[in-house]
C-alpha cells in the first residue's frame, strides 16, 4: 500500500489517541521503505532503515502504534520482549530466534495470499470429493442408490450448508508435532529431517462435513502452491519489509553506574542483540536471511534506567528517539469515544448479545476519564489500561444481571458516582489499583 506519511498518521489516528511525535516518526520510517523500493539495486544497498526507540509509560500506545503500522501495509511483524532473551552460553531463547519468528510470520502471510488465489479451485475439488463421501454414507446407512441426479442433489445441499453437521470419516495427513530441544528455544520436526524420502503418513478421522471441508481445502491448496517460491518470497519480504518490535528494552539496560551481578547479564543480551540490529545473516529452516534492512522499533518505560544506559553501540543503531506522553483526562475521553474500537462501543456490542442496549452520557464519560486520570496520578501510571479496570467495576452488575428480558441501560454521571463511590468525600479507589 502506497501511503504518504500524512495518510499513515491519519490511519493511525483512527485507533490511537495523541502521541503525534511517535506517529510521525513511524510514518516517515514506513514511507522511507517505499522510497527505497523505488531506487536502483545499487542505491538500495546503501540505504538502511533508521530504527526507532519509543520511551514512555506503559499503556500509552507504543505497541499499538507498531502493530497498526504493520497491518496497514501487510508487512511481516512480530513483537518480542527483550527480557525473554539470555546471552550466549545460558539456557533460554537466543536472540536469533526473533529473526526465525519473523520468517515464520512472513511464510504464513505469503501462504495465506497464495491460498486465496487457489482457494476457489481447491474448494471445487474438495466439494466433488465430499459429494462422493456423503453419497457413500447415504448408500450404506439408508440404502439409497447413488446416481447422477442423487449426487447433484447432494452437491446442491452441500452448497447451502445442509450437510455441515453430518459426521463423515476422511483420510488426513498425520502431522508430527515438532520437538522442543530446549524449553523456549529452537524446535525440530522429525518429519522435516527426512523430507519427502518417505510417503507422508495418513490417518482416519471422524469429523463434521464443515470441519472436514476446511482441512481438505487446506490440503488441496498446499498441493497447488509452489513451496519453494513461497519460501523465497517470504525470505525477501522478511528482509525488505519486516518489522520487529522489541518491548521492555529498558529492562536490559544497566541501571546508572552500577556494575556486576545482573547488569553483566543485561549487557550480554545487549551485545547479542547488537549484530542482529547492525546487520548479519541468520540461518533459518527456510534459508539464510539478512537482517540489514529489517526495521527495528524498541520500546520501554525507562522509569529506573535511562536510554543513555544502553551500551553506546546499541544506542547508535537506534538514531530516532521519540517520547510518548502520559495520558490526560482529555485523552481518556477521546479513547472512550473516538477510536473505531472505542471501549464504550466494545461493551455496548458485547451486552447487545444479551439484549441490553447500553449508552453513555457525556458527563458519565467525563467522570470515568477523571477517575482513570486520578488513579494513574496517585498510583502506578498504566495508561489506557486503567480504563478497563474502571469500566469492569462500573458495569459489573449490569453484565451479571443481563441475559433475561431486553432492556435499555443509560450510564450517566449519577450512575458512575453511585457505583464507583466518587460522590463520597473519601474516595475508596483501592479496588481500581491493579
Amino acid at each position: 500500500m502506497n501511503l504518504t506519511p500524512k495518510q499513515i498518521v491519519s490511519e493511525l489516528d483512527k485507533y490511537i489517541i495523541g502521541q503525534e511525535e511517535a506517529k510521525k516518526a513511524v510514518a516517515i520510517a514506513l514511507r522511507n521503505r517505499y522510497r527505497r523500493s523505488m531506487l536502483s539495486d545499487a542505491e538500495r544497498e546503501e540505504i538502511t532503515p533508521k530504527n526507532i526507540i519509543m520511551k514512555g509509560p506503559t499503556g500509552v500506545g507504543k505497541t499499538e502504534i507498531a502493530r497498526r503500522l504493520s497491518k496497514l501495509v501487510g508487512a511481516p511483524f512480530i513483537k518480542v520482549e527483550a527480557t525473554k532473551y539470555t546471552e550466549v552460553g545460558y539456557v533460554g531463547r537466543d536472540v536469533e530466534s526473533m529473526i526465525r519468528d519473523l520468517v515464520e510470520c512472513s511464510v504464513r502471510l505469503v501462504k495465506e495470499e497464495r491460498f486465496k488465489k487457489v482457494d476457489e479451485k481447491a474448494a471445487s475439488l474438495v466439494d466433488a470429493k465430499l459429494v462422493k463421501i456423503i453419497a457413500e454414507v447415504r448408500k450404506s446407512d439408508k440404502g439409497e442408490t447413488p446416481d447422477v441426479i442423487f449426487e447433484q442433489n447432494i452437491a446442491e445441499g452441500l452448497k447451502k450448508g445442509y450437510y455441515d453437521n453430518e459426521v463423515i470419516e476422511i483420510d488426513v495427513a498425520d502431522v508430527q508435532k515438532p520437538l522442543e530441544l530446549v524449553p523456549g528455544g529452537a524446535e525440530i520436526s522429525i518429519g522435516s529431517i527426512f523430507g519427502d524420502m518417505f510417503p507422508k503418513r495418513r490417518k482416519k478421522r471422524r469429523l463434521t462435513v464443515k470441519e472436514a471441508r476446511k482441512i481438505l481445502v487446506n490440503e488441496e491448496a498446499e498441493k497447488m502452491i509452489d513451496r519453494d517460491s513461497v519460501n523465497e518470497e517470504a525470505i525477501r519480504r522478511a528482509e525488505q519489509e519486516g518489522i520487529i518490535f522489541i518491548d521492555e528494552i529498558d529492562k536490559i539496560a544497566a541501571k546508572g553506574n552500577t556494575s556486576g551481578g545482573q547488569d553483566v547479564s543485561r549487557e550480554g543480551v545487549q551485545r547479542d542483540i547488537l549484530p542482529i540490529v547492525e546487520g548479519s545473516t541468520v540461518m533459518t529452516k527456510y534459508g539464510a536471511i539478512k537482517t540489514d534492512y529489517i526495521l527495528f522499533i524498541a520500546a520501554g518505560a525507562f522509569h529506573v534506567s535511562k536510554v543513555s544506559d544502553l551500551i553506546p553501540e546499541l544506542q547508535g543503531r537506534f538514531p530516532i528517539l521519540v517520547e510518548l506522553n502520559s495520558l490526560s483526562k482529555e485523552d481518556f475521553i477521546k479513547i472512550l469515544t473516538t477510536p473505531k474500537n472505542a471501549i464504550t462501543g466494545q461493551y455496548a456490542t458485547l451486552l447487545k448479545v444479551d439484549g441490553v442496549e447500553l449508552s453513555f452520557t457525556e458527563d458519565a464519560i467525563e467522570e470515568i476519564a477523571g477517575i482513570a486520570e486520578d488513579m494513574n496520578a496517585t498510583s502506578e501510571d498504566i495508561g489506557a489500561r486503567r480504563l478497563h479496570t474502571v469500566m469492569e467495576n462500573l458495569l459489573e452488575d449490569v453484565s451479571f444481571e443481563s441475559g433475561g428480558e431486553e432492556k435499555r441501560v443509560v450510564i450517566d454521571r449519577k450512575f458512575v458516582a453511585e457505583k464507583l463511590g466518587t460522590d463520597k468525600k473519601g474516595k475508596d479507589l483501592k479496588k481500581y489499583i491493579l
